[in-house]
């Protein structure tokens, strides 16, 4: 499992798909999301612009990261 250390509160959850190379731009990280392959803590996440926060663990395509 990987890790992403977030400079303010929050990252919006196709922020991080992006960030984490999981896409190649943010239409793909949405397109990733609206497909349902993108989960956070467990649980699959529709929303795009989900506010991720330190502690979430979102798993895209068998890759894992923990937010920090």
């Amino acid at each position: 499992m990987e890790s992403y250390k977030i400079t303010g509160e929050y990252i919006q959850l196709n922020q991080l798909v992006k960030m984490m190379g999981w896409s190649e731009n943010g239409a793909d990280a949405n397109s990733l999301i609206d497909e349902g392959l993108v989960k956070v803590n467990g649980e699959v996440e529709l929303r795009k612009r989900n506010k991720i926060k330190p502690g979430f663990v979102v798993e895209c395509d068998g890759q894992t990261v923990l937010v920090e």
